[in-house]
């Protein structure tokens, strides 16, 4: 690289910071946040344990609610375990829907899963709140949805909830402060690859 070419690259580095710099400077707001991870591809949960990692790391207290996933033993509940009393974990579900088979139970679930959910929400100590797969209760009609978008809409100014689960309603995206769309380009489930430990559990 030229002389030229340097001290052009430096003068269009040195505008771009001003201009970050100035928009950075004019977000001032400070709360908590409504977090939905939705679409057809891997890692919506991926990214809210993720997410809750960084949390545990600056010292919140955590919690996480699982709505569909029954007993697993997968490696993000093994790592976090690990963390004792600063991760509230509650596996609710039963399982996949297809696999329970039974709609009264799934609802029955769901509904304890909502109440266990009100009762973290309630605990001043939690600062972020998983839901995992509380979309997909959602989209089948295991809980009134609007009862579920005014809690989260009432919950305390600190709290950070996060919300997974493909379909995400219209009306929890249009209530939420940050929605991702995870897309599926290309999954190895689809080469006849199984669901391995330490990548799916």
């Amino acid at each position: 690289m030229s002389d030229d070419e340097a001290a052009r690259h430096r003068a269009k580095m040195e505008k771009r910071k001003a201009v970050q710099d100035a928009e950075v400077a004019g977000k001032t707001i400070e709360k908590g946040l409504l977090v939905v991870h939705t679409g057809p591809g891997k890692g919506k949960s991926t990214a809210a344990f993720g997410l809750m990692l960084r949390a545990l790391g600056r010292g919140w207290r955590v919690g996480v609610v699982q709505y569909i996933k029954g007993a697993w033993e997968t490696g993000e509940r093994f790592a976090l375990e690990r963390f004792g009393d600063q991760v509230a974990w509650h596996t609710m579900g039963e399982g996949f829907t297809w696999e329970t088979q039974d709609r009264e139970r799934d609802v029955a679930a769901a509904r304890a899963a909502w109440t266990q959910t009100e009762a973290l929400m309630a605990d001043p100590t939690i600062r972020l709140l998983i839901l995992d797969e509380l979309n997909i209760a959602l989209r089948y009609d295991y809980l009134p949805l609007a009862e579920v978008v005014e809690a989260l809409g009432r919950r305390r100014p600190d709290l950070h909830v996060v919300v997974t689960g493909r379909n995400a309603k219209p009306e929890l995206i249009a209530a939420a402060d940050l929605v991702t769309e995870m897309g599926q380009i290309k999954h190895h489930f689809a080469a006849g690859v199984k669901a391995q430990e330490g990548i799916e559990f």
